[in-house]
Parts: structure tokens; sequence; C-alpha cells
């Protein structure tokens, strides 16, 4: 580094925005690569994001307890192979604490617009409070904006109505008569851990789920103890299930022909075969499109649950909600106490409502118009310095997301590496590389399983699949180092 370089060298003030597992995250790394200046923004009055909003009965994560962990913070404690959600959001709020990060989070700030001006961005808060960095890194999560169904009448039912992730608690459900709408995992989970309590359960279902088995053993008392003893055996455990999640299933979604999908097929087929007993049940639970089109529900007990005396599945298309229960298209009116809405999350919204407005003023709602787009699935053309974790396109659904925003994170920090060195005062990847990238992604996402005919949230208005469309090997490898050819970088004060 010469003279004049290391003369300008300093450290940008970073303003990170949520404190989610990416926020929690982003602020570790940052300190880890010894910068000071970083606030962190949280509108809620704890962290933890999904695993703190969604406390729904029957709740847990889907991908393997110790793949589901910070690569520098193992848990030896986790239960079981998939944990339960209290314990996940109890890890969270345990690292944050143990790093630092805690008292260093500005809880209840909501920040509702960000602005591109004179080379720094302005935040503007809530409160109307302001503040202003050089760098926002938005981590504002992708399951955290509760889609609520457009039902007639909904509004007009006398029981207690809400959505999955704001499960109210308060609620009695003993004995009670509890609808369920949804048939993703949420609602899947729901199911099995109500059952048993109610007294009568409702599931109505818009389209079948395939249901992959898969056992949920809690961990021993000997094995923790182990784990505890010999951190290289927990180290292990991690990259089994990395490679096993890895080969087996992410590498394999991308590719329509894969032989291992059919391995998919034939397993949640014939779990839907020796599961249910009646014919006519099994029909209903079969759907008509391809495992792994929608994203795979992981349950050991839905079946069985289904079944119980006092469950019952309602195919039959909801017509309209009324005070006494929901009424379907057949006339029947199905009386009930409780109404859940297990009915997903605004999976494109990202930072919005948040307004974000980048060099000119433009604004990214009206740069995201038609569907929005990221490059590498962190970064937009003309908003410089402003990285997402967990953006558009990326791999969601298919991966542990803890492991996709490291990878994340330590693309963006060799990014502010630059800023940091004197080389630029601004960072942005420049559009050409978008519009590359992003033809790309479009030629490969009609290549892969979520484009055979099924309706998800992974497919955007014009039936796209929107998430990341290659191999998760691919993504570790895009993401180890930056293509500095796709950016600009800049001086302040440069055009």
């Amino acid at each position: 580094m010469t003279a004049a370089a290391r003369s300008t060298r300093r450290d940008p003030r970073v303003a990170v925005i949520g404190a989610g597992m990416s926020g929690v995250l982003a602020a570790i790394e940052l300190a880890r690569a010894g910068y000071r200046d970083v606030a962190i923004y949280e509108k809620a009055d704890r962290l933890g994001g999904t695993w703190r909003e969604n406390t729904y009965p029957g709740i847990a994560c889907d991908v393997p307890s110790h793949l589901y962990s910070y690569s520098f913070a193992p848990n030896p404690e986790w239960s079981h192979r998939f944990s339960p959600g209290a314990e996940i959001q109890a890890y969270f709020e345990d690292v944050a604490r143990r790093f630092g990060v805690t008292e260093r989070i500005r809880f209840g700030a909501e920040v509702v617009g960000c602005a591109f001006a004179d080379g720094r961005w302005s935040l503007a808060l809530a409160d109307g409070a302001r503040d202003a960095a050089d760098v926002v890194i938005a981590a504002t999560g992708v399951l955290h904006h509760p889609a609520l169904p457009a039902i007639e009448g909904l509004a007009s039912f006398a029981g207690a109505c809400f959505h999955s992730a704001r499960w109210d608690h308060a609620v009695p459900l003993a004995g009670r008569r509890v609808g369920v709408v949804g048939t993703g995992s949420s609602a899947i989970q729901i199911v099995s851990a109500l059952v048993d309590r109610v007294g009568e359960l409702a599931l109505f279902q818009r389209t079948p789920q395939w249901i992959a088995p898969a056992e949920n053993p809690p961990y021993e008392e000997a094995e923790k103890a182990a784990f505890r003893a010999d951190p290289a055996s927990l180290a292990a455990v991690r990259a089994a299930a990395e490679r096993a999640l890895t080969d087996g299933f992410a590498n394999v979604l991308v590719d329509a022909d894969s032989p291992v999908l059919q391995v998919i097929q034939d397993a949640c087929t014939a779990n839907l075969e020796r599961s249910v007993r009646d014919p006519a049940l099994r029909e209903k639970l079969r759907p008509a499109y391809r495992a792994t089109c929608k994203r795979l529900v992981i349950s050991a007990d839905f079946y069985d649950a289904i079944q119980r005396p006092n469950a019952r599945l309602v195919t039959e298309p909801i017509e309209r909600v009324e005070p006494a229960g929901v009424r379907t298209r057949d006339g029947r009116l199905h009386a009930l106490d409780v109404l859940v809405l297990a009915t997903g999350f605004r999976v494109d919204a990202f930072v919005r409502p948040m307004r974000v407005t980048g060099r000119g003023g433009v604004a990214l709602d009206d740069v995201w118009k038609g569907g929005p787009f990221a490059y590498l699935a962190m970064c937009v053309p003309g908003f410089p310095n402003f990285f997402l974790l967990q953006g558009p396109n990326g791999p969601v659904g298919n991966f542990s997301l803890i492991d996709v925003a490291e990878r994340e994170m330590g693309y963006v920090l060799q990014l502010l590496a630059r800023i940091r060195a004197g080389a630029c005062d601004e960072v942005s990847v420049t559009p050409a590389a978008m519009e590359r990238f992003d033809a790309e992604r479009r030629a490969a996402a009609r290549r892969t399983i979520w484009a055979t005919g099924c309706r998800s949230w992974y497919l955007d208005r014009e039936g796209l699949p929107t998430a990341w469309p290659w191999s998760f090997d691919r993504f570790r490898s895009d993401t180890a180092a930056p293509r500095l050819d796709d950016f600009e970088l800049r001086r302040r004060g440069e055009r």
C-alpha cells in the first residue's frame, strides 16, 4: 500500500438494519474485522427476527440444528436433530450476549427511510430521529411480513383469528374448535402440535403438500457431553450435515432431470402410501405436482395427526368467513372458535416498507416495480454501499440460511475493505453486471424443479422461480471473492 493510500485509510460508519439471525451475524463479523463505528437498529424490543415472531405451537427448524448454527459458535446443547423455535431463539440471544452485540442494539428503533446523497446514507427513524452512515447493511429478513388471505368476511369472525406468525397465546385452545388455513410448513407443524389439545381441528387445504418423512430424535446426554469434550466431533457432525444437504438436496433442485429428485419423489410417495389408511383421504392428500416443486415439508407425524378422530381435512374451497366459522363453496358452515391463518409471508417485500432512494433520488420501489432483483442477492445498481443479506435471488428455502448469511457477509467485508483501505468511498455493482447476472439467472431458473408446474412462493408474477437457480456449490464459489470488474469504485463526489 502506498503512503497516499495509507493516508486516506479510514473506518466507514456502518448501519445494520435488523437484529435477526443475519443482523446479529453482521454485527459480530464487523466487530471481528475491527469496525468500531457500527449502529444496529431493531424495530422490536428483542432480537431474533423470525424466531422472535414465530412462536406457534410445534415450531421447529427444518435444517439440522448443528448446521443451523453460526460456524464460529457451535452449540453442543441442541436438544434434537431439528430443534424447536424457542431453543433457536435462545441460541441467538445467547450468541448475541456472548459476542457483545445485545448492548449495542438500539431496540424500538424502526428505520423507515434510507436516502443516499453526497456520498453518504441518511437514515430516518419512525420516532423522528435521524442518523448518517457510509454503509448500510439491510438484514431485514425474508419470512417476515405476514401474508393475509383475501377471504370475504374475514374481519367478521366472532372468535379469535390471527396469523401463525402473530400467535395469540392468551387464547385458550383446550377442547375448542380450531381451523387452520394453509398447508405449508407452519400449518403442518401446527396441526401436529394441536390435534391432541383441541376438541376439533379442521385443516383447510387449497393445495396438498408432499411430506418427507424425517425422524427427530433427541440428543442423549452422553452425545452432548461428547460434543462438549471434543469440539472436533461437533465440527464433523456439522460437516456431514452440510455435505448431505448440499449433495442430496440443494444441488439437485436446480436440475429438474436429476435422478436424485426421483429418489425423493419415491420416498414421499411411499410415505403417503404407507401412512394414510383411508384411500379417499390419501388421494385428497396426494399432490398433482412433483415433489420439491414447492418447498418440501418435513414431518414425522402429520399424516398420523390428520387421521385422528377429531381432525378433518377440508378440500372444498373457502367461500367466505362468517361470524360462526368458515363457509365452503358446497354451502357447509364449519363452525369454529379459533381461526389460524398459516398463509405464509410476503416474500417479495425484503427491505420494504422502508423507503430507500439511491443515486439521483431513484427509489428502490421504482427500480423493483417489475419484481425485486439483486446481483448475487446482495447488490442493486445505483445504490452504492447498500448491501442486502438474504436479498432477492438468493438460495432461500433449500439450505441453511445461516451458512448463506455467513458467505454473504464475508463477501461484503471484502468490498468494505476497499473503502477502508482508501481505494474508494463508494462501491456499487454496475448495471452491465446486473443485467448479465439476471439474464443468466432467468435462463437457469427455467431448468429448475420449481418451474415444473406448481404454484409456490418461489415464483414471481411471471411464474419464473426467483430463488438461486444454480447449485449451492456455485453459490459458495461465486461469493468467495468479488469480481471487482463487476463493480464501480468511486471517490466521493465523482460522477
